[in-house]
């Protein structure tokens, strides 16, 4: 199964069979972790916790007792970079048949903060239930699933586009880029906002976050950064698994922008 395949397979989990992940794969799922890099070359812990053993819960979340959360300094970027790596993770899971879901909200986050040590300068963005999806999803997460619309996306002309915002980028013009940008149309995000937008320009694919009201918390922490984050794994990796050569840069092309979008970050093909 090639990276897309998987992207595309993978679908958000809040309904769990019970079962508890076995220890094997509990290993496999910290092991990949620990190497889950990102391009800002930001360090970010990872831990396994125990739901029962700390006092843990999401009420979006049934029949799962694990879960993984991560813990980084705050720094500029850092949003990008927790949102890239976790979502390797959660890629690696679903290669193996685990079920994960994004929470930043939906969970007792002193507990999980505490379980996780916290400390001052540092922030635990979001985490995610580990377990194997149940057969049958739960009225809740059915219920959530329709609210958000979860299974919908904007069309690859509404998030992409060629040398200006005002040109659309089609599918039948993406050319070799068609898949990577098709994983990036793909990607999670909070409340299915998805937030990204991308310009292709003389050889380099430009993305930028069009922000909405309400994800920036009064310590400066954009959490649509994080789904930044996602898309930017999401290109990269596809890219690659498509024999791209493409290299990480950030450097504002000046690009003339619409209202509420942020430039972010480019890949550059050689």
């Amino acid at each position: 199964m090639n990276i897309l395949d998987s992207i595309r397979k993978r679908r958000s989990v809040r309904t769990f069979d019970g079962t508890g992940l076995r220890p094997e794969d509990a290993q496999k799922i910290l092991d990949f972790a620990g190497k889950a890099e990102n391009p800002y070359d930001i360090p970010i812990i990872w831990k396994l916790l125990d739901a029962k053993k700390h006092g843990l819960n999401s009420p979006v979340i049934i029949g799962a007792d694990l879960y993984i959360a991560g813990k980084m300094h705050q720094a500029p970027h850092a949003e990008e970079a927790f949102g890239y790596s976790f979502e390797k993770i959660v890629l690696f899971a679903e290669t193996l048949g685990i079920g994960t879901t994004w929470i930043a909200g939906t969970m007792n986050r002193d507990a999980f903060e505490r379980a996780m040590k916290v400390s001052g300068g540092e922030v635990m963005p979001c985490v995610s239930p580990l377990g194997y999806p149940a057969k049958k999803m739960s009225l809740r997460e059915t219920m959530m699933r329709k609210g958000i619309r979860a299974d919908s996306r904007f069309d690859f002309e509404e998030l992409f586009f060629e040398g200006s915002f005002d040109k659309p980028l089609s599918e039948s013009s993406a050319g070799r880029l068609f898949e990577a940008l098709e994983a990036v149309r793909l990607a999670p995000s909070a409340v299915n906002k998805q937030p990204w937008r991308c310009v292709f320009c003389e050889g380099k694919v430009h993305f930028y976050e069009k922000r909405s009201k309400g994800y920036v918390a009064e310590n400066g922490w954009d959490l649509q950064k994080i789904d930044i984050g996602i898309a930017l794994c999401h290109f990269e990796l596809t890219a690659i698994d498509c024999g791209l050569d493409v290299s990480f840069e950030i450097s504002d092309p000046a690009i003339p922008v619409p209202e509420n979008m942020q430039y972010i970050a480019t890949y550059m093909l050689k």
